[in-house]
């Protein structure tokens, strides 16, 4: 039995270990392709007519650089629709002098980003039929879309009547502490590098918030009214049940920064990552079901991607792994369990030399990897506040 006890301990470790492995290999031979570069406006008349929804919770500080870079890309058909959402800020007023269009919404008991969304969409939906969308493009406030890219975004969606995501990248800002470039860099491999591994498969994506495109058939029967931590993961899991998953698109770059304030990096991160571990609690079981009920191969590898806790936590539960099967073995329990897990913490460890070798020298030096045990450690309170105070409202992050 506690044999038994031993290798289901090791197997609960083994599996994500292997997915980042091998999502990580299939990524290698696309490591020279560096990030997207800016592309070329489409001509009028081959751009699918687009409406770009930004929900903005107080964002006066970047609203009206955004609306400026995103109004540069839209030809005279499209649509920029901010959603000022519980502002108590200028930013609604800056959004409009910026070139948006902008709705304001006000409701204290509904609050987070789902709402917005929402709102947001049945204003859209709500226009003439000839004014109606072609395709949805969800943006943050805090972001920049590369040069030319939103109408590719747009094209690869209706083109194949599904979700895209494009490439969405958090960088540290200059001057950033060592922690928030190791965040940087493990930001890089869960958004870049693992996904493209699995595109290489024909496999789907996550959805990651922003840079996210639908046809706008589906956009209107998507169910966005929601208080989740991490909204995008929930849609992407609600559509990918009902057939259409998404698929990743890193022609299109999508980026923004880590905040400047370590109180405010730190509340980001307990967000997204109890977030995910809630996903994962509520939702594995049923997706793994459905999927193998089903004989449904893209929805299983989203619920093995799915399945990959946050990077630091995997490292946390390895060593707990390594040091019960260490003292089993000690006891007499034998040693198969330990050599297991030891290979197991070998592959992971050459997955991350792989990513960092191909994606993360230009975020992390060699000298800064030195102090990830240190960022690991770190993080123990997110996991240790997970199971004694697990954070379940949505809380704006500050920017500055």
């Amino acid at each position: 039995m506690i044999a038994l006890l031993l290798w289901l301990m090791v197997a609960a470790v083994a599996v994500p270990v292997a997915v980042v492995w091998l999502q990580v290999l299939l990524a290698w031979p696309h490591r020279r392709a560096g990030l997207p570069a800016e592309v070329a406006q489409p001509a009028a008349q081959a751009a699918p007519r687009c409406a770009v929804l930004v929900p903005a919770h107080d964002e006066e500080t970047v609203i009206a650089e955004t609306v400026r870079q995103l109004r540069a890309q839209l030809g005279a058909g499209d649509t920029l629709l901010v959603v000022a959402d519980n502002c108590q800020d200028a930013t609604a007023r800056l959004a409009r002098e910026a070139g948006a269009t902008v709705v304001e919404r006000q409701d204290a008991t509904r609050r987070g980003k789902g709402y917005a969304l929402d709102f947001g969409v049945r204003h859209l939906a709500g226009q003439a039929q000839a004014q109606a969308p072609e395709v949805l493009i969800i943006v943050d406030a805090d972001c920049v879309v590369a040069g030319g890219s939103l109408h590719e975004l747009a094209q690869q969606a209706l083109r194949s009547g599904a979700p895209v995501q494009a490439l969405y990248l958090m960088d540290a800002p200059e001057g950033a502490p060592l922690k928030t470039r190791v965040a940087a860099f493990a930001w890089r491999l869960k958004n870049w590098v693992r996904p493209l591994g699995w595109r290489a498969l024909g496999a789907p994506c996550q959805l990651m918030g922003t840079g996210m495109a639908f046809p706008w058939t589906m956009a209107q029967q998507m169910q966005l009214a929601n208080a989740e931590l991490v909204e995008d993961m929930k849609l992407g899991i609600d559509l990918a049940l009902a057939g259409t998953p998404a698929q990743f698109c890193p022609q299109v770059l999508v980026r923004s920064s880590f905040p400047t304030s370590e109180q405010a990096t730190q509340g980001q991160r307990r967000r997204w990552e109890h977030g995910h571990l809630g996903m994962m609690l509520a939702h594995l079981p049923r997706l793994l079901g459905q999927a193998l009920r089903r004989r449904d191969a893209r929805l299983l590898a989203l619920v093995l991607d799915l399945g990959v806790p946050p990077l630091a936590l995997l490292v946390l539960l390895q060593l707990g792994v390594l040091v019960v099967c260490a003292v089993a073995a000690l006891l007499g329990a034998g040693p198969g369990p330990l050599w297991a897990v030891l290979a197991c913490m070998a592959l992971f460890g050459m997955a991350i030399g792989m990513a960092w070798w191909g994606w993360g020298r230009a975020v992390v030096s060699a000298r800064d990897l030195l102090a990830v045990p240190g960022y690991v450690l770190g993080k123990l309170p997110v996991y240790l506040g997970f199971l004694r105070r697990r954070q379940k409202e949505w809380v704006r992050t500050e920017r500055k």
